[in-house]
């Protein structure tokens, strides 16, 4: 069967119907015009959009079209902007954040965004409900409470010093959601038709799992202050559709079935642009592509087993029988891109031999088949794939490949198991985990390895209760970024805090990922956010 009868099957059995791209045409083709339906292939269902969740990118994919931000990172500079507030003011020790709102903005249901409903916002952001289950969010550090000075003006206050707000501020996991949806259980929230926001979209309507349909909202006019569009948006609608095949994704874009897709894989980048595809590779300007290791699993305790998987592991080999140039070699715990980075590519080298002698030193001999034991036990590993992250699955079978040759079986298990949940927060299942986050701002690091956060390492007062394992060097150059008010000692913070985690052999780094999209040539005003989601307030569809 061809790409292009898969991609109609597909849509047949899921009962769907693709659009043709209706639009308004211009005699001026650069300029923008108005009208038509965008057709943009995911490729994963997104799973809950309570603001804070939107890390996971079709989450996010989706809350960056249909909620603002209180204020706009500039992808080019990443210098913060007005948006929905017009301006602020810091105190000397970040412990104080007051911002002006925009007036006249409000949500979709006609309620104001005001001082009062971002003061909500953020009390459940900054602190969650636990009545609710609405968890706290990971960009925002140290927070006490808020208070509304009058309607139009809001004041935060922190119990130590939280730096890093004024940027948390414009990420994806601070998008602004009516009272009304604030009050619904984060349990309702997977239900896009519940989310209220005050974006240029709103949802239309939902078939869970499978499709979801947005149409533009007429009165909205307040799109970033710096933005030269601020009025509604051009297209009409965005109609999403769940396509988990790659081929599938890419014989619809060919075939002008669909407008612009999601996860274009390496392998598919060259008969993409072969035939004047766009490709967009859009930095998540974090935490690198890379696994991290659970000290508390005895395999991986000692430091010279991680230092010797770490030597052990090839990322060049990764990188170029994997991927392409959007995919750079990480020379770091975090991007290239990243505020903070230190390049650290001298204690990342491939050296099989120095693999072999640490195991050798720590005790692991090679016994049948070739696989190291030690007391009787081998060292035998498993680790379950991330279905995010780009191919993953064949990412951790060449590690398990390199790291047979020393000895060491690595199992690679399969991202959709009914056990991936539990097992990751057990250290004795999972003595290593697949880690990545995006976000331009040193407090990416803390978000990754904290035990509050999204505690990678597995630490005592983290995401497993019996955990004894803790690390409070790490931890305290974790709390200097998020709490360091000075900017100079905040990124040395952030740069010892790399050094320490590669020294520690915690985290082994493979590559910087991007959110690489394909489009046809006649979608126009593509953007991302600073952290590589879509923007489409400023798309049109050109006459084609």
């Amino acid at each position: 069967m061809t790409i292009a009868a898969n991609f109609k099957a597909f849509t047949l059995a899921a009962g769907l119907s693709l659009l043709a791209s209706s639009v308004a045409f211009a005699a001026d083709e650069g300029k923008p015009v108005q009208g038509g339906t965008l057709i943009y292939l995911e490729q994963q269902a997104h799973t809950n959009l309570y603001p804070p969740a939107g890390g996971f990118y079709p989450n996010g994919g989706i809350l960056n079209q249909i909620t603002d931000k209180l204020t706009y990172q500039n992808p080019k500079t990443l210098q913060i902007e007005p948006w929905i507030a017009e301006s602020w003011t810091v105190n000397d020790k970040a412990t104080e954040y007051t911002f002006k709102i925009r007036r006249g903005v409000t949500f979709s249901d006609g309620t104001p965004v005001d001082a009062n409903a971002v003061a909500k916002n953020y009390d459940t952001f900054g602190l969650g409900n636990k009545e609710l289950k609405q968890p706290a969010s990971e960009v925002i550090n140290n927070y006490d409470h808020s208070e509304v000075v009058d309607p139009h003006t809001v004041k935060f206050y922190f119990k130590k010093p939280s730096p890093g707000f004024l940027q948390g501020t414009s990420v994806i996991g601070s998008g602004l959601v009516s009272l009304k949806t604030l009050a619904l259980s984060f349990d309702q929230l997977g239900d896009a038709t519940k989310i209220i926001g005050s974006g240029p979209f709103v949802v239309e309507s939902e078939t869970l799992g499978k499709q979801l349909s947005l149409k533009v909202r007429s009165d909205y006019i307040w799109g970033p202050a710096k933005f030269e569009h601020q009025g509604r948006a051009y297209l009409d609608g965005i109609k999403y559709i769940i396509t988990g095949e790659d081929s599938v994704r890419i014989g619809a874009l060919l075939s002008g079935q669909a407008d612009f897709i999601r996860q274009l894989q390496a392998y598919d980048e060259k008969q993409v642009s072969d035939q004047s595809f766009a490709i967009y590779a859009a930095p998540t300007r974090g935490v690198n592509d890379s696994v991290a290791f659970r000290p508390d699993n005895p395999l991986v305790a000692d430091l010279k087993v991680r230092q010797a998987l770490l030597h052990a592991t090839d990322s060049k080999e990764i990188v170029d029988t994997l991927f392409s140039v959007n995919y750079p070699q990480a020379k770091s715990v975090i991007s290239s891109a990243a505020a903070g980075y230190d390049d650290l590519s001298s204690k990342l080298t491939h050296d099989q031999a120095l693999a072999e002698r640490l195991l050798d030193e720590a005790g692991w001999k090679k016994g049948t088949g070739g696989v190291r034991q030690k007391d009787g036990k081998p060292l035998s590993l498993a680790v379950y794939e991330s279905l995010p992250q780009p191919q993953n699955k064949a990412v951790l079978q060449l590690v398990a490949q390199q790291w047979a040759k020393i000895g060491v079986k690595l199992q690679v298990l399969a991202g959709t198991s009914g056990n991936l949940v539990t097992d990751n927060v057990d250290p004795a299942k999972t003595p290593l985990v697949v880690a990545e986050v995006g976000r331009a701002d040193p407090d990416v690091i803390k978000s990754q390895f904290y035990p509050k956060n999204r505690d990678a390492l597995l630490q005592k007062g983290g995401l497993n209760a019996k955990a004894t394992f803790s690390d409070d060097k790490l931890n305290g150059l974790l709390e200097a970024i998020a709490s360091e008010t000075d900017r100079d000692k905040r990124l040395a913070a952030a740069k010892a805090a790399q050094d320490y985690l590669l020294d520690a052999a915690y985290v082994i780094p493979f590559f910087e990922e991007p959110q690489v999209f394909a489009g046809a040539a006649y979608v126009k005003g593509v953007a991302f956010e600073a952290v590589g989601r879509p923007s489409f307030y400023s798309v049109w569809l050109a006459a084609h």
